[in-house]
């Protein structure tokens, strides 16, 4: 598990907190944060952290900052 990549395609300011797993790697995740300031990804590395069981700290954003698709490594 440490240093996988997960493919999310995210879905930031939706009212609703859900995770779909389209795949071992690839989730589709919806958030109520907005996507300022870095919240909404903040929010969905909580979800990964909740979803993989392991510590917030060890999920990264690494790639799509400002972008709907995003890369975390675990």
């Amino acid at each position: 598990m440490p240093g996988d990549l997960v493919k999310v395609q995210a879905h930031p300011d939706s009212g609703k907190e859900k995770i779909v797993v389209l795949g071992d790697d690839h989730f589709e995740i919806w958030v109520k944060e907005p996507p300022v300031s870095g919240r909404a990804n903040l929010a969905i590395q909580r979800v990964l952290s909740e979803y993989f069981k392991i510590d917030a700290n060890c999920v990264r954003l690494v790639k799509g900052f400002r972008s709907t698709n995003k890369y975390f490594s675990l």
